[in-house]
């Protein structure tokens, strides 16, 4: 089997003797080098261009960014900035406005008092075991119950 690829050899070499043989040789080689150059250029124009989207994409970031930040300067020179501001801060208010405290205790009274039905749940549903508790979720979750953790 040696022997066949040297003979081949072998005629390949008295071939490159002839000119006519020899120019076509050539210009098969120079074809694929031509070839991988221009390969190798669209390569590394592909990588270019993926490179400048890249970046002006982050400018057009950069972009929005740097008018995001504009907006909000101009939302705190405005006087509706200001007098919130002044509202929250140092409790100033409008010509005539008057402020109405109320005192804590008052407030409280006004107020919904908590359910205690989810702090006895959470007592009776720390002593099931963990299987019996995700068994219970996974039944709540499927027929839209509220959960109570």
């Amino acid at each position: 089997m040696l022997e066949k690829y040297l003979n081949h050899l072998v005629v390949f070499i008295k071939r490159l003797h002839d000119v006519r043989f020899a120019g076509q040789v050539i210009f098969v080689i120079l074809v694929l080098l031509m070839s991988w150059s221009g390969i190798k250029a669209i390569q590394t124009n592909y990588s270019l261009q993926k490179q400048i989207a890249a970046l002006k994409q982050q400018n057009t970031v950069q972009q929005l960014q740097d008018n995001n930040l504009k907006l909000q300067n101009e939302y705190y020179n405005s006087n509706q900035y200001l007098e919130l501001s002044a509202r929250q801060n140092f409790g100033l208010g409008l010509p005539g406005e008057t402020e109405v405290t109320v005192p804590e205790s008052v407030a409280l009274a006004h107020t919904a008092p908590l359910p205690k039905i989810a702090s006895q749940q959470t007592v009776v549903s720390s002593k099931q075991p963990a299987y019996q508790r995700n068994f219970q979720g996974w039944i709540g979750f499927f027929l839209h119950r509220q959960s109570t953790n």
